[in-house]
């Protein structure tokens, strides 16, 4: 079935493609986390939506490539960035990249490809540097607001994929074990698994907090601090992934 990248992007009645807390909060948490992990070398983005997370990561790289199969998502980002990196119009399963990358981010994507250890084996194979990382992050299905909903009745099971989420485009929803097991299936060593951000609200109750005083950026750091310490029940899990040695 041919999809419409497009039509995935838009918002929907029942949920938004991405929230406030996904750019305000989520954003700095996910750099703050990769960071550390960073190479020193070109970067390449698989999946740059408009370019937010883009700009973040131009703070840290002065080579940024990025691809996104939405024309018009690409088209926000193009005008975001400003030139400051290259921007190429494209699906992962259709990508010709002349060059290798020591370093490659896939946010929030994984969940959304219908083949996604073909697509990882083309990152470990074809554009992942022999010394590069490969830095990877999914929604999680074990974040307490998963869990909640399911004991609301609102979705069957943690790894359930709603109606609205299927509209934009998910396919599954990755716990740390499952989107590990695609991963080493793609040939990758895991150096480092984590989670960012303990998260027990849905995003647009989160959205309606971050509007109120009622949330402080000491409450925030406190949230990702206890996601350090229970990566399981954090909104987004990672994986931090390298070659395997010959």
């Amino acid at each position: 079935m041919t999809r419409n990248y497009n039509q995935e992007t838009q918002d929907v009645q029942e949920r938004q493609y991405a929230y406030s807390f996904d750019f305000d909060v989520m954003h700095p948490f996910m750099i703050r986390t990769f960071s550390p992990f960073f190479k020193v070398g070109k970067m390449l983005e698989l999946g740059s939506y408009q370019g937010a997370f883009s700009l973040r990561l131009l703070e840290h790289f002065s080579s940024l490539t990025c691809v996104e199969a939405s024309e018009d998502a690409i088209h926000m980002a193009a005008k975001r960035l400003e030139g400051r990196a290259k921007i190429i119009h494209s699906t992962f399963e259709s990508l010709v990249l002349p060059e290798k990358f020591e370093n490659i981010v896939m946010t929030h994507v994984l969940e959304h490809l219908d083949d996604p250890v073909r697509v990882l084996k083309r990152v470990n194979n074809e554009w992942l540097a022999d010394r590069g990382r490969f830095l990877l992050a999914c929604p999680n299905a074990n974040a307490p607001s998963r869990q909640i909903a399911v004991k609301m009745g609102l979705i069957s099971h943690n790894a359930a994929v709603t109606p609205a989420e299927e509209v934009h485009g998910h396919r599954r929803t990755y716990s740390l074990n499952t989107m590990e097991r695609d991963v080493v299936e793609a040939g990758f060593r895991v150096v480092h698994r984590t989670g960012v951000f303990f998260k027990a609200l849905a995003n647009f109750q989160w959205d309606r907090l971050l509007a109120t005083d009622v949330i402080s950026a000491e409450y925030l750091e406190g949230c990702y601090q206890l996601g350090q310490q229970y990566p399981d029940l954090c909104s987004s899990i990672v994986l931090v992934c390298e070659r395997q040695s010959e």
